[in-house]
């Protein structure tokens, strides 16, 4: 909530970020300028949403366990806006001191109190949207829904509690996924075991601030591992990177095979390459399309219900 006004009476909201060297940054909600301190630059505001993908043409594919996809996509966060923050590090200031070049990232959203809890994480890209949701496949545990609980977890370390039920859902669903497109590219383990199992628990983007930045750089280090040969990229995801592309190839296709596209290869607006990097706010989202007919919405429903994603 605002803190306080300006001197035109507008409300205005402060907060802090706390540096890994320990160091304090205020900044000012919504601030075009943002905050800066030794090695570091701090931005939170109302931006233009960096997501793109044909959402309803990926859940049709999971509900009707076939290739739904479309050469011209519509991209399904067309104009949405969110509250967003951005913070940008100098490596050699603040992790000057750790042991090598490769790190792994991930953020999430903890509650304040006596007893924080945490309500979203986020590292690699739809792993709760698509590797998570029930299929229908999963028949140890087809009636619990995982994803609440997938939120809680640390990102890092998973707790023992649930652990069984992640692996038997990502070894159903990650096969179901792998015939999609009427081959098996991705043989179980005579356990039954799915090969990229491992690599979805581990949910956060591997990073290595050695190697150069490219846009397109998704699961690059992830899958250099997975072929046997030295990664060339910083891995990790830039805003502009089709990521849904990539991730849906590798589990399909497992790279044999052309790469499956959604249409969709751009948010509404790009992300800059200069800080905050998050496109300005649409002013009438309305109008680029954040408001569905209801016989859109109906269909969307109706494919959720489908897949088991959701219910009315």
């Amino acid at each position: 909530m605002p803190v306080t006004t300006d001197d035109a009476e507008n409300p205005v909201q402060a907060g802090t970020c706390t540096l890994p060297n320990g160091a304090m940054v205020p900044f000012r909600v919504d601030d075009e300028q943002g905050a800066e301190a030794p090695g570091a630059r701090v931005f939170a505001g109302l931006r233009m949403d960096p997501l793109f993908n044909d959402s309803t043409a990926y859940v049709e594919t999971l509900a009707t366990r076939r290739l739904a996809l479309r050469e011209n996509g519509t991209n399904g966060a067309d104009g949405w806006d969110i509250l967003g923050i951005a913070v940008e590090l100098d490596v050699a200031t603040m992790l000057g001191r750790a042991p090598g070049t490769l790190f792994a990232v991930a953020a999430e959203v903890v509650t304040r109190g006596r007893f924080p809890v945490r309500v979203e994480r986020f590292g690699r890209a739809f792993v709760k949207g698509q590797m998570l949701s029930e299929l229908g496949a999963d028949t140890v545990n087809r009636d619990l829904d995982l994803r609440e609980l997938w939120n809680q977890e640390d990102p890092f370390e998973l707790a023992p509690n649930y652990l069984r039920a992640y692996r038997a859902r990502l070894n159903a669903n990650l096969a179901v996924m792998d015939c999609i497109d009427g081959k098996v590219d991705w043989p179980l383990q005579p356990d039954g075991t799915h090969p990229l199992t491992e690599l979805y628990l581990g949910d956060y983007q591997i990073v290595d601030v050695a190697k150069p930045y490219a846009e397109d750089s998704y699961l690059e280090i992830e899958q250099a591992l997975l072929h046997g040969r030295a990664h060339a990229t910083c891995g990790g995801r830039s805003l502009n990177d089709d990521a849904g592309d990539t991730n849906l190839t590798l589990v399909i296709t497992g790279g044999n095979g052309p790469r499956i596209s959604d249409g969709v290869d751009q948010a509404t607006v790009r992300a800059s390459d200069s800080f905050p990097y998050l496109a300005p706010p649409n002013l009438e989202p309305a109008v680029a399309g954040r408001i569905l007919a209801p016989s859109k919405v109906a269909d969307q429903l109706g494919f959720l219900e489908a897949a088991g994603l959701a219910s009315r």
